[in-house]
């Protein structure tokens, strides 16, 4: 918020915005719903983590990062996001919501973000946790056939995918928890419109030094 109104041209400091929006305008935080169970499968392939916690890229579609969350509809039914960020500018490439937390998921998105980026070079990776979607026979095999180089966190630990981490955890912060979803339609197009639209092209982000993602992703060109 401090950010927002600096680019509007006011200056506060993160104590006094904290304190006209908590006191003055009563703004509360959301409490979390339960995190559903996952079940877990046995792996096809683990790979390496080529990443190792650095998360730069001098170039677009150089490293990607991928991950699941779970949402909820109004009638508390879970929904499950699959989304791919490019690292260099941390734009959100794809996003797709299903009903199911599955390995289609995975390659459905994965195929939306190469489809939606038809310049990509040779030595493409990315990088996701250890989940069964990513170690699946089907999305091993799919990333071998459209030479995308898989990387993958240490198991149990969040820190070597942290910019997924980080994009869920303002997503549901600003997004998710702030509406009301009757539908899976109002659910995906609403989540389709923060992503690419408010995300990507109106939200400044801190590691492109408050540039939006898209001001960075094309700040060179």
């Amino acid at each position: 918020m401090k950010v927002y109104l600096e680019r509007k041209g006011y200056s506060y400091s993160n104590t006094t915005v904290h304190k006209y929006m908590n006191t003055e305008l009563g703004l509360r935080s959301v409490v979390r719903p339960k995190k559903p169970g996952y079940e877990h499968g046995n792996p096809h392939k683990v790979f390496d983590n080529k990443l190792k916690q650095n998360f730069t890229a001098d170039e677009i579609n150089r490293k990607w990062c991928t991950d699941f969350t779970y949402l909820f509809l109004a009638n508390h039914e879970v929904r499950y996001n699959c989304t791919i960020i490019d690292l260099h500018d941390r734009s959100v490439i794809a996003s797709i919501t299903d009903r199911n937390i599955t390995s289609d998921l995975a390659i459905r998105t994965l195929r939306k973000a190469l489809e939606s980026q038809p310049t990509i070079k040779d030595g493409l990776i990315l990088h996701s946790d250890q989940g069964s979607q990513y170690t699946s026979k089907a999305f091993t095999e799919f990333c071998e056939s459209v030479n995308v180089t898989q990387s993958m966190s240490k198991a149990g630990c969040p820190y070597d995918n942290s910019p997924m981490e980080s994009f869920y955890g303002t997503f549901k912060s600003e997004f998710i928890r702030q509406n009301r979803f009757e539908t899976d339609q109002e659910l995906n197009e609403s989540t389709l419109d923060y992503v690419y639209g408010y995300y990507n092209h109106i939200r400044p982000h801190s590691s492109n030094g408050y540039m939006t993602p898209f001001e960075k992703r094309y700040s060179n060109q």
